[in-house]
């Protein structure tokens, strides 16, 4: 019996290492113990080794688990443990299974783990002829070993509502291992991401950007001319970082193209306090144009700008109030790239071919010109490189031509591990009958309009003109699938490493999220559109799977994660935009790798703390884009605009079967409220599960708990009510954050171990206290014997 057993733990692991390197297409919702996705260990398990290609255990973890092993066999029979120590191992190496979570019953982090993975039928009922035994040592479960005696009832008790997760039929389900690990397509090719809500209730953002400074702040541009600070914990200062908006030329007019449109740090702000922005300025008699203005930060304050620091780099006037470009970009050369549209109307009419063909004129231009060191003589020089210096018919600032209106360029950050593409610089460029296009720019090149749209020619008598030599697009799609591009990143983040190399973009009008990804041998550019994951594929704590439609502009952090923004109703003054970080739920990068340490700041001005709105929606296919209404009126960058649209309804999700309590739901809009007493824990991200703050449930309502009195007694019997044999340590001071959106709902809590929730404590009353959210209480615990 025990040689068949061993032969069938090392089979059954052999085939669950083979499966995990295969590629077909599939659906599944790998999720691990701390509710995010599964990764590749840095380095190789010594225990689970099967999991050491994908899964869920760092080698700290998988260390801790070899030492509970080395507990159990310590404490059991040695002729049992003969027996049984290959389904010990089977037992303990669950949980660094891609599908932990499945397995204990746990993609909610509201509810508690299971004590042990679910086991198919077949399975329980072979262990339980020889090594029922080993529960006592493997789960504190006393129902559990209360059904020892009754195989029937001790296997379904131990079984899984969702078969397809037990173990261990879970490792040769086809649907389950196939494309594991990798960015899912849907049926049409679709890649599968998912969102995270990061900030919300804004005009019309239009840029998102950092300083470079360490800090890891994040600043938000409105259309109206405010820009907002937050910090890395995504609470926002009230008071605006800066606001021209008495300067700024805009209207509530749904798609007006003017406005502040543009934010860059200089460089070297951390030293020398200076960014730059673009924005559109008017006068009473009606003319219009765009301005380049230089700014310092606030001596006394960092989160703030000096707004009697502004001196007036450049002004460009428009003859028309679109194609107003926006742009702003500091390359690695430390020069200011500066985009600006063709001047507006429609086909560039100005002149005999255009303002974009036209070399002395800046408009329908990649300018870029030298701000370094302008304390003292001109505020700007022209780099001694520029393609057209010493040409007397071309603007010496000009460093490409012949585009419409690029909106939104990125310059490539480069592969983490080889730099290989750092530098490009990438844009989105807005068509005008027939197709939207993305460019690679570089210096000295022409990017074909007004001649040319797209791959094909829209002045056909320019375009036959061979002297143009124009570049065409790396890629350009028609008019059925959007009608204003808006340009974005290639991916070049630490937390997603399926989605290196990957240029994400977007479409205004249609809502439509695509991409392109290079093939190095041939310098082709393969599309693929992105849509929000169906089924449970977001279905992670935070995550969502929609977005407003009106896709404005792409961002990066300091630390290369790629956001968006959008609005479901595009006027300058409805506050409906939304920023989004884009998740890849298919792999993450191991715990650790990408955890950053910022600078800190002096706050000076109240914090508005984050509370997300955005709700994940039950879905059965991949939402490709968002949907909107007939569009009303046009726009910005001369397209018609939609209404914002309705929301989409929540797909009703089928009752499951329930088992003695056992059973935990899903999160839904049908789900039960919970009983009075229920416990769930809190964490900021990349905790291990087992710690966070103490959140209890009592009178309809979750609230926190005072850490007045609290102790490891009261730790103890959260620990037991989550499924965690031991309680560590009893926190306190608001260490796992502060409940601040919720109501303080225990304090004094005085446990004497035994209770089987918090409410059989003793306590002040429900609702009772002197206490603050500085006082949150919270709670370490584990499955292994902390004292081993």
């Amino acid at each position: 019996m025990a040689g068949r057993r061993a032969g069938a733990g090392a089979g059954a692991r052999a085939l669950l290492a083979l499966l995990a390197l295969r590629a077909l297409g599939a659906a599944a919702h790998p999720q691990c113990l701390d509710f995010r996705p599964p990764f590749r260990p840095p380095q190789p398990l010594r225990f689970c080794a099967q999991y050491s290609a994908f899964g869920c255990c760092a080698p700290e973890h998988d260390s801790a688990l070899a030492r509970r092993f080395a507990a159990l066999a310590a404490r059991v029979d040695a002729a049992v443990w003969a027996e049984c120590a290959g389904y010990a191992l089977d037992l303990l190496c669950q949980e660094c299974s891609p599908y932990a979570a499945h397995l204990y019953d746990a993609e909610d982090p509201s509810t508690p783990l299971r004590t042990v993975p679910g086991l198919c039928e077949d399975y329980c009922l072979d262990m339980w002829q020889t090594c029922r035994g080993l529960f006592r040592h493997l789960s504190p479960d006393r129902e559990l070993w209360a059904l020892e005696g009754n195989r029937a009832k001790f296997c379904h008790y131990l079984s899984l509502d969702d078969e397809d997760y037990c173990f261990p039929r879970l490792l040769v389900n086809e649907n389950l291992n196939s494309n594991l690990g990798r960015v899912v397509a849907d049926a049409k090719g679709c890649l599968q991401l998912c969102l995270e809500e990061v900030a919300n209730g804004l005009r019309n953002p239009v840029a998102m950007v950092h300083a470079r400074d360490g800090t890891h702040r994040f600043f938000v541009a409105e259309q109206v001319g405010l820009v907002w600070a937050y910090l890395p914990d995504r609470s926002r200062l009230e008071k605006p970082f800066l606001n021209i908006s008495r300067a700024v030329l805009t209207s509530p007019w749904e798609g007006d193209e003017r406005g502040f449109l543009g934010l860059a740090f200089h460089p070297g702000f951390r030293h020398n306090g200076k960014l730059y922005v673009y924005y559109s300025v008017g006068d009473d008699d009606f003319r219009e144009w765009i301005r380049i203005s230089e700014f310092r930060v606030s001596e006394d304050d960092v989160n703030t700008v000096d707004h009697g620091s502004e001196r007036i780099i450049l002004e460009i006037e428009e003859p028309a109030s679109n194609h107003n470009g926006g742009q702003l970009l500091f390359g690695d050369d430390g020069y200011l790239y500066i985009f600006t549209g063709d001047g507006g109307m429609a086909g560039d009419p100005f002149g005999k071919f255009g303002n974009a063909q036209n070399k002395s004129a800046l408009l329908g231009k990649v300018l870029r010109i030298d701000v370094n060191r302008n304390e003292r003589g001109p505020l700007y020089r022209i780099p001694p490189d520029n393609p057209f210096v010493g040409d007397p018919a071309a603007r010496p600032e000009v460093y490409a031509l012949g585009v419409r209106n690029m909106w939104r360029c990125s310059f490539d950050r480069g592969d983490p591990a080889t730099d290989a593409g750092r530098g490009r610089l990438f844009c989105g460029d807005v068509g005008q009958n027939k197709f939207e296009e993305v460019d690679l720019v570089e210096r000295g090149r022409n990017y074909g309009w007004r001649a040319r749209e797209g791959f094909e020619c829209y002045d056909r008598k320019l375009c036959a003109n061979a002297s143009l030599d124009d570049v065409l697009p790396i890629f350009a799609y028609p008019h059925k699938l959007g009608k204003s591009v808006t340009g974005g990143y290639v991916y070049r983040g630490c937390e997603y490493p399926n989605l290196n190399g990957l240029y994400i973009f977007g479409d205004f009008m249609s809502g439509r999220l695509m991409s392109l990804r290079e093939n190095l041998g041939t310098s082709q550019w393969r599309y693929s559109e992105i849509c929000m994951g169906r089924g449970q594929t977001c279905q992670f704590p935070g995550l969502i799977n929609n977005y407003y439609p009106h896709i404005i502009s792409f961002a990066e952090d300091e630390a290369g994660e790629l956001y968006f923004m959008s609005t479901g109703m595009p006027s300058a003054t409805a506050a409906h935009g939304v920023v989004y970080k884009m998740i890849d739920p298919s792999r993450r990068a191991p715990p650790g790798k990408c955890q950053i340490q910022p600078a800190q700041v002096k706050v000076r001005s109240r914090l508005i703390h984050f509370v997300p709105k955005e709700k994940f929606i039950r879905t059965t296919e991949s939402n490709r884009r968002p949907t909107a209404r007939t569009p009303t009126k046009a726009p910005r960058r001369s397209h018609p605009t939609a209404a914002r649209p309705a929301p989409t309804p929540r797909a009703t999700r089928r009752p499951g079967r329930r088992r003695g309590g056992r059973r935990r739901g899903r999160p839904g809009t049908d789900d039960p409220e919970p009983s009075d007493g229920a416990v769930r824990l809190v964490r900021p991200a990349g905790l291990s599960p087992g710690r966070g703050r103490v959140e209890v449930f009592a009178g309809g309502r979750w609230g926190t708990v005072c850490d007045d009195a609290w102790d490891i007694k009261a730790a103890a019997v959260v620990c037991r009510q989550l499924g965690f044999a031991y309680a560590v340590r009893a926190a306190k001071r608001a260490e796992f954050g502060e409940g601040r959106t919720l109501p303080i709902l225990l304090d004094d809590v005085r446990c004497a171990g035994g209770e089987r929730n918090l409410l059989q404590c003793a306590h002040a009353g429900l609702g009772s206290h002197n206490c603050d959210h500085q006082e949150d209480a919270g709670v370490v615990c584990s499955r292994e014997d902390p004292d081993l």
